[in-house]
C-alpha cells in the first residue's frame, strides 16, 4: 500500500487533536508514510487505552483498505484483536480514514532480543496462534503478516492483529521489499493458508534462537533450521519452511505434532468470506474469556493451560465457553445506619472549564553513561493523577518502553511534577496528565498532555 501523509503536516503536530470528537491523539506510535498510528483512549470510567490508525482517504487503495477493515471488524475470536470502530475524519484539510483497535501492551519482538523462548513457552505461543490462523482460514482469509512484532499481548492474552489482513490474492511485492517472513509465493501475490504456515515457521525459529533462519530467496534451497532448535519444534519448522507450498504441513498436522496424542482431523470446509459492513458501523464485542495475569513471558510460560486450549487448533469451529452463573446470594436486609455527614461534592465537569498548566518540571536523573548507551531513542509514557492542589497523587506506566532503567527514572521524576490545577466553574478540580518522555543521547525531551477534565 502506498499512502503519503500530507508532507506539510507532521504527525507529531497532531498530538492533542481529537478524531471524530471522541478519540484524542495522545501519542504517535508510528508514522510510516503509509499510515500514522496513535495511542488514544475510549470514553468510560476508567478510560481504556486503544490504538487509532489513519490513512489518506484519497490514496489509490483506500477503498480496499476500508473494506478490509470492515470485514475484519466482523471477526470474533479470543486470539484476534478487535477492530472497535471505523470511520472518516479530516485534520487540517487532510481527509482520512481511521480504524480504532485494541491496545497491545507488548509484542514477542520485544522479548526475543533479551532471551529466546523456552520450549514450554514456545508451545504456549503456538496454541493460540494455530487456533487464530485456523479460524481465519476457515473464513477464507489469510493473515499475511505473521511476524514476532505481530504476536501481541492484549489484556494479558496473546492475540494477532487483523487491521491489515491479506486476501487470497495480493499485490506482488518487488524482491527488495520481501522479508524472510514472506513465503516464496509472495513475490507473485498468490497467497494461501500455506503462506501463513511459512511465516509461522520463520517466527518459531526466531523465537527459539533469537535469529530468523538463513535463507537465500534467489536459490532453490530451503531455510536452514539450526541444530539448536529442540524437538518437536525443529520438525515443525522444517515442515513449515518448504519452498513448495503444497508440501508444507497444514495447521491440523502442526497441531498433531505439538500434541501427538490427538489424531489429525479432516480439515474444516471453507465457509463464506466475512460480509463487508459499512465502514462507519462499530464492531460488536466478542465474548470475553478469563485472562491470565501476566505479560508476554508469563503468558507464554503457563504450561498448565496448554492441554485445555490445544483443542482449538483442530476443532472445526470455535465455541466460546458459556458464562458461569453467579451463585452469590443477597444478604438479609439490615436496618439502615444513621446518615453520616457528607463531604461537599466536587464541582461537576460542566460549564466553564479552564485547562491546567505545568507549574514545575522535574527531569529524570539519568547518568551520562546511561544516555550514551542509547541508539535512536527510548520512549516512556507515564500517566499521572493530579489533585486540586496541583500535586501528583499517583503515577503509572502507559508504556514503560524497552528499558527498566529509563522507565524507573521517568516514573520517579513524574511523581515530583507540580501543576496549576484545572478549573470548572471557577473551582479547582483534579485532572489526569500524560507525560511522554523521549530519551536520546543528547538528553531527555518531555511532552505533557492533559487528558481530563
Amino acid at each position: 500500500m502506498v499512502v503519503v501523509m500530507n508532507t506539510a503536516v507532521k504527525s507529531n503536530d497532531w498530538i492533542g487533536r481529537s478524531i471524530d470528537g471522541r478519540f484524542p491523539l495522545l501519542e504517535c506510535l508510528a508514522d510510516t508514510g503509509a499510515e500514522a498510528v496513535f495511542r488514544t483512549e475510549l470514553g468510560g470510567t476508567p478510560a481504556k487505552r486503544a490504538v487509532i490508525r489513519l490513512i489518506r482517504a484519497d490514496a489509490g487503495d483506500s477503498a480496499l483498505r476500508a473494506e478490509a477493515w470492515a470485514a475484519a471488524s466482523k471477526l470474533s475470536h479470543p486470539y484476534l484483536m478487535r477492530i472497535l470502530y471505523t470511520g472518516r475524519c479530516e485534520i487540517d484539510a487532510v481527509k482520512l480514514l481511521f480504524a480504532v483497535t485494541e491496545f497491545a501492551e507488548e509484542s514477542l519482538s520485544e522479548v526475543i532480543p533479551d532471551r529466546p523462548l523456552t520450549p514450554d513457552e514456545a508451545r504456549e505461543m503456538l496454541v493460540p496462534i494455530l487456533d487464530a490462523l485456523a479460524y481465519l482460514h476457515r473464513n477464507g482469509m489469510v493473515h499475511g503478516h505473521l511476524t514476532p512484532s505481530n504476536i501481541l499481548v492484549v489484556d494479558n492474552q496473546l492475540k494477532l492483529p487483523v487491521d491489515n489482513l491479506a486476501g487470497a490474492t495480493a499485490k506482488a511485492k518487488p524482491l527488495a521489499e520481501l522479508r524472510v517472513y514472506d513465503a516464496p509465493e509472495a513475490a507473485t501475490g498468490r497467497l494461501s493458508p500455506a503462506s501463513d504456515v511459512w511465516s509461522l515457521g520463520i517466527t518459531l525459529v526466531e523465537a527459539l534462537t533469537q535469529h530468523a533462519p538463513v535463507w537465500d530467496r534467489s536459490k532453490t534451497g530451503e531455510p536452514v533450521v539450526p541444530a539448536s532448535v529442540p524437538q518437536p519444534f525443529a520438525d515443525m519448522a522444517r515442515g513449515c519452511l518448504r519452498v513448495d507450498a503444497q508440501k508444507r504441513l497444514t495447521l491440523q498436522a502442526l497441531g498433531a505434532v505439538l500434541d501427538p496424542s490427538r489424531p489429525v482431523p479432516v480439515p474444516a470446509p471453507q465457509v463464506e468470506k466475512a460480509r463487508v459492513i459499512p465502514i462507519s458501523k462499530p464492531a460488536a464485542a466478542p465474548p470475553r474469556r478469563p485472562l491470565p495475569k501476566a505479560r508476554v513471558a508469563v503468558v507464554l510460560g503457563a504450561v498448565v493451560v496448554a492441554a485445555a486450549i490445544i483443542g482449538y487448533v483442530v476443532a472445526p469451529s470455535h465455541k466460546p465457553p458459556a458464562p458461569i452463573a453467579s451463585t452469590a446470594t443477597q444478604p438479609p436486609a439490615a436496618t439502615a445506619p444513621a446518615p453520616q455527614p457528607q463531604a461537599p461534592p466536587a464541582p461537576a465537569a460542566t460549564g466553564s472549564t479552564a485547562r491546567g498548566e505545568v507549574a514545575e518540571r522535574v527531569s529524570p536523573d539519568v547518568s551520562e553513561n546511561a544516555m550514551r548507551t542509547i541508539h535512536g531513542k527510548v520512549t516512556v509514557v507515564v500517566r499521572v493523577t493530579v489533585d486540586r492542589d496541583g500535586t501528583v497523587t499517583s503515577a503509572s506506566f502507559d508504556s514503560p518502553g524497552p528499558s527498566k532503567y529509563f522507565a524507573s527514572h521517568a516514573l520517579s521524576a513524574a511523581r515530583n511534577w507540580k501543576f496549576k490545577p484545572a478549573q470548572v466553574n471557577g473551582a479547582a478540580v483534579s485532572s489526569v496528565w500524560i507525560l511522554h518522555f523521549e530519551f536520546r543521547r543528547e538528553g531527555a525531551d518531555i511532552k505533557a498532555t492533559e487528558v481530563t477534565p
